[in-house]
């Protein structure tokens, strides 16, 4: 049976009246239930440059920042689980090998921009939250998966790395971040201050 037959039965016995839902849950975070830091990343100016320079232009860039980024992530301990569009989500055990990886993701665009013209440039915006998550097979579901998706897809501007106040938390030690805002009105959002703390 995979994963996915298994949570929906899970799910399914949950739905039944009188089910002792508690235990359900229980049952499935057991099964299914990781601590990982969850990272998502978004591409600068999508509707832009389609809109200047074509799909087949962009459809290039997200080819080749794909290559720039997926074999950071394998050198820092992460699973890349989805490419969907300009986007990619990746999973990593530890949090800090998460945010060394965004901060290399963008030195990689750094040092790889300026002789461009502007519409060649790769500008990524990241978001990075940690916690309790969902892993069934090649995907993965919980609110810091939402709250990171929030952060590099809407928040976040090119070269800027975004985290959630429950990464902050896990890396309660490390300086570099400072405020910037708040997600969902109520949880606090950091945005990392490159030059300190970690090196790339």
């Amino acid at each position: 049976m995979t994963d996915t037959e298994v949570l929906n039965n899970y799910l399914t016995a949950r739905r039944q009246s009188g089910a002792d839902r508690a235990a359900i849950d229980a049952a499935i975070f057991s099964h299914f239930g990781r601590e990982q830091a969850v990272m998502f990343t978004d591409l600068v100016g999508f509707s832009r440059l389609v809109e200047a320079f074509g799909i087949l232009h962009f459809l290039q860039l997200i080819q080749e920042s794909e290559t720039l980024f997926t074999p950071l992530i394998a050198q820092h301990g992460g699973t890349c689980l989805k490419q969907e569009g300009d986007s990619l989500l990746a999973v990593f055990d530890d949090p800090v090998q998460a945010l060394a990886c965004a901060r290399a993701m963008v030195a990689a665009t750094v040092a790889l921009n300026p002789p461009r013209p502007p519409e060649e440039r790769i500008e990524v915006c990241i978001g990075l939250g940690f916690g309790t998550v969902l892993r069934v097979e090649g995907d993965v579901w919980g609110s810091q998966v939402n709250a990171a998706s929030k952060l590099g897809e809407e928040m976040a501007k090119g070269g800027d790395i975004l985290v959630t106040q429950d990464f902050r938390a896990a890396l309660a030690n490390v300086q570099g971040f400072k405020p910037h805002g708040t997600l969902f009105g109520t949880q606090s959002v950091f945005r990392w201050q490159d030059g300190q703390g970690l090196q790339p």
